[in-house]
C-alpha cells in the first residue's frame, strides 16, 4: 500500500523543481525592482506620513494625515492641481495626440523627402534634452525673443507671453517637444490598416472626415487608447521643462504639481509635505490609467 501512494509524489517533485528553474532566471531582475523601485516608492510612502523637514530638525515625528489634511486646505495645491489637468489636456490629450495623428496622416501621403525632413525636425525636438528643450522655447517665448520678431516682422501685436499666457506656453512647448512619440505611434497603426478598406470607403463616397470618424479611428481605437495614456503619464511628469522656462511662475501661474511638489520639498524645506503632494500625484496618474484601461477593455 505504501508503495502505491509513493509513486505520485515524483511528478509533483519535479513540476517543483521545473518551476523553479523557470522563475530563477528571474530572481536578480525581481531583487533589483524590489531595491531600486519597491523599496524608494515604500520610503516614500513612510515619510509623507511623517513631518520630516530637509534641514533644522533633529528627528522625525509621526503626523498621520496631517501633511493630506494640509494639501487639500492649501489654496497652491488645489491651484497646482488645476493647472496639472489644463497642461495635460492641452499638451497632452489635445495637442500631442491629435498633432501626431495628423502627422502621421500627412506623412503617408507625402513625398519621401518631404516625410524625411519632417522626420527630422520632429524627431530632433523630442531627442532633445528636457533642460535644453525648456530654454530653447524660452528664448522663443522670451519678450525679446523669436516668436516676438517675427509677429513685430509681421506687423502684428507682441505680448509678453510667459508672463500673460504662461500656462499656454509651456503647453506648446510640451507638445512641441512630445509631438514626435504619438507620430511615431500612429504611423504605425495607420501602417496596418488594409487600403482596400480605404479605397472601398472612398468609393462609397465618404469624404476625408467621415473616412477618419467612421472607419480609421475605429481601426486603430487601441493605439489611441495606448498612446493616450503613455503621453498622460508622461506630461503629468513634466518638470524640467516648466522650470526652466518659468520656474512655475510669475507668481504661481504655471506652477503644476510636479514644481508645487519641487517648491516644498526642496525650497521651504518640507520634504515630508513634498512627498504627500507626490503620491497625490501618483494617485492622480494612476486614476487616468485606470479609466484609458477600462476604456481599452470596453472596446475588445
Amino acid at each position: 500500500m505504501a508503495g502505491r501512494h509513493a509513486a505520485p509524489r515524483r511528478p509533483v517533485r519535479r513540476r517543483h523543481r521545473g518551476t523553479a528553474a523557470r522563475l530563477l532566471p528571474l530572481a536578480p531582475a525581481t531583487v533589483l525592482l524590489l531595491l531600486f523601485l519597491a523599496g524608494p516608492v515604500a520610503y516614500c510612502v513612510a515619510i509623507a506620513f511623517t513631518d520630516t523637514r530637509l534641514t533644522g530638525q533633529a528627528s522625525a515625528s509621526f503626523t498621520g494625515l496631517a501633511n493630506f489634511r494640509r494639501a487639500f486646505a492649501d489654496d497652491g495645491f488645489r491651484n497646482a492641481v488645476v493647472l496639472t489637468l489644463v497642461f495635460t489636456v492641452l499638451s497632452s490629450v489635445i495637442g500631442q495626440n491629435s498633432l501626431g495623428l495628423a502627422l502621421a496622416g500627412l506623412m503617408r501621403r507625402a513625398s519621401r523627402p518631404v516625410r524625411a525632413l519632417t522626420g527630422a525636425v520632429v524627431l530632433g525636438a523630442w531627442v532633445l534634452p528636457e533642460i535644453v528643450a525648456g530654454f530653447l522655447l524660452y528664448t522663443f517665448f522670451n519678450r525679446r525673443g523669436t516668436l516676438n520678431a517675427v509677429l513685430a516682422w509681421l506687423h502684428l501685436p507682441t505680448q509678453n507671453w510667459l508672463y500673460e499666457l504662461p500656462i499656454l506656453a509651456v503647453s506648446f512647448a510640451n507638445v512641441w517637444r512630445g509631438t514626435a512619440f504619438s507620430m511615431l505611434v500612429y504611423s504605425a497603426a495607420l501602417a496596418g490598416i488594409p487600403r482596400e478598406v480605404t479605397e472601398a470607403a472612398e468609393v462609397d463616397g465618404a469624404s476625408g472626415p467621415r473616412r477618419l470618424w467612421h472607419v480609421t479611428l475605429p481601426m486603430i481605437r487601441r493605439s489611441v487608447a495606448t498612446n493616450l495614456m503613455l503621453n498622460t503619464l508622461q506630461t503629468l511628469s513634466v518638470f524640467g521643462l516648466i522650470w526652466a522656462m518659468t520656474r512655475g511662475g510669475p507668481g504661481n501661474r504655471s506652477q503644476t504639481l510636479p514644481v508645487f511638489m519641487y517648491d516644498q520639498a526642496f525650497q521651504k524645506s518640507l520634504i515630508g509635505y513634498g512627498t504627500a503632494v507626490a503620491l497625490l500625484l501618483l494617485l492622480v496618474g494612476a486614476l487616468f490609467s485606470v479609466v484609458y484601461l477600462r476604456l481599452m477593455r470596453e472596446e475588445v
